[in-house]
Parts: structure tokens; C-alpha cells; sequence
């Protein structure tokens, strides 16, 4: 609406402080952590969710063998309303593997990682950084799609703490069977997965942690960040930004 009708409206003055916050607020959607279960939902996770304790350890000794088992995961209740589990892909002697969220509508229809809009960004950007989508390693935290429906639209819903913690275990044994030198957590739940707690994205992209165990893991966010903001100027300048920190990566990987 043009501003000259702006007088009219009940509500205008508070628009020059929406539009003066809204990056703040873009920052705030970056750092805004998966929820943590309220102390009750530990009985429903009893009664429903199998303990990992309770749950057969699988001897995959390669990718594709611990890819065949996750295919009957149940270790949370995701698996009931997603097409099915999908799995990371790549060559098993990958140096860096890339860490996502979960997977997406396309993602969850065709079974591979990062397939959608923001895969189709993220191998733009990789390229445009020197990285080689086939020599590197791509999963996700959550192996299955976690969604809302609206009508006939399956809508992306964060996944909460529990589950996070529920899916490490699948993420952990393809960490122990690749061995890369370099983890990157795109996004807040991707870095929750990896250091076992919430840290602020905005403040530590760029940075590498190293963990207890010796692994290196490199904070940024995740790529369909880019995909909503809407005006060409801030998406232009995010997208460098990611592209700076594939630069990064792409420097670490020869490290």
C-alpha cells in the first residue's frame, strides 16, 4: 500500500518499527533454536518411542549397508507420516561432509539429501566455490521429513530436541564409518546435532569448533535461508556471504 495511505490506517504507526526491525528479526529466525520437550513428554516418549538401549545395533561396516538399516528406523515417530527415511549420499572416503536439517518435500518423495530449492542453491554455491558436490558427503541431522499439512501442501516443520537427539545415533555411525576432516553444520539444528547443544548461528558462523573427540566442525547457515528472503539485494548479499564461507570450507578442506 502506498504510503500516502498510510494516515488512514489504525495500525500505521507501527509500521516504520516493523520494517526498521525486520533485519533483526531475519537474524532472530537464524538463531531461534529447536524446542526442547516440556518435562511431561518424557512419558509419552516412553510409552512410545523406543530407548535406543532397546534397539538393535546394526554392524554396518560400509554406508550402503547402515543406509539398508536405517530404511526400518523407528527411533522416533517421524517415520509414520514421512514417504521414507532418507539417508546421506557420497563417496565414503569424503573429507568433509556437509550436515543439513532434515529433509525436505522433494527430498522426502525422491530418498536423496538435498534435492529441492535449497539443494539446487547449494550446488550452485558449491560450484561457484571450487567444491565438487561428488567428492564430498551430504546428510542431514533428521533423516525424515517433519511436516504440517495445509490442504494438499506438506508444510517444513523444525524438528524439536527430542528428535534431533533420537537421529544422532544415525549420524554419529556415518561420522565413525566416513572419518572426515571437516564437518559443516548448516543451520541451528545441524550444529545442535553435531555439538550436543544450542549455539547461536549468527554469532558463530564462520567459526570452527573443535570438538572432544577431535572433530572439526565449521558453523554457517543452512542454504534455504537464501531462498526466503525476498528482496534481491539482501538475497544477493546472503548468498555472497554463504559463498565466502564455502570459500572457507573449500580453504579447510586442504588443511
Amino acid at each position: 500500500m502506498p504510503k500516502n495511505y498510510w494516515r488512514n490506517l489504525p495500525v500505521a504507526s507501527l509500521i516504520p518499527d516493523l520494517i526498521a526491525g525486520a533485519d533483526r528479526a531475519a537474524s532472530e529466525m537464524i538463531d531461534r533454536m529447536p524446542t526442547t520437550p516440556l518435562p511431561r513428554h518424557a512419558k509419552v516418549k516412553a510409552k512410545h518411542w523406543p530407548e535406543p538401549a532397546d534397539v538393535v545395533a546394526p554392524e554396518a561396516e560400509d554406508i550402503p549397508e547402515l543406509r539398508e538399516e536405517a530404511k526400518g528406523c523407528r527411533r522416533c515417530p517421524l517415520w509414520h507420516d514421512a514417504t521414507q527415511t532418507v539417508f546421506g549420499e557420497g563417496p565414503e572416503s569424503a573429507d568433509v561432509v556437509f550436515v543439513g536439517e532434515q529433509p525436505g518435500d522433494q527430498e522426502d518423495l525422491a530418498g536423496k539429501p538435498f534435492v529441492g530449492p535449497a539443494g539446487r542453491i547449494f550446488d550452485s554455491i558449491l560450484g561457484d566455490a571450487e567444491i565438487d558436490r561428488r567428492k564430498v558427503y551430504v546428510t542431514n541431522a533428521v533423516k525424515h521429513f517433519k511436516f504440517e499439512p495445509r490442504g494438499k501442501r506438506r508444510i517444513h516443520s523444525k524438528p524439536n530436541a527430542g528428535e534431533i537427539q533420537a537421529c544422532r545415533w544415525w549420524l554419529d555411525k556415518e561420522l565413525d564409518l566416513v572419518k572426515p576432516n571437516l564437518v559443516v553444520a548448516l543451520g541451528a539444528t545441524a550444529a545442535q546435532s553435531l555439538l550436543g547443544k544450542a549455539v547461536p548461528i549468527t554469532k558463530m558462523r564462520g567459526d570452527v569448533i573443535e570438538r572432544e573427540d577431535g572433530l572439526r566442525v565449521f558453523v554457517t547457515i543452512h542454504p534455504s535461508f537464501i531462498l526466503r528472503i525476498r528482496d534481491h539485494e539482501d538475497k544477493e548479499a546472503e548468498r555472497n556471504r554463504f559463498l565466502q564461507d564455502m570459500r572457507k570450507v573449500k580453504g579447510l578442506m586442504a588443511a
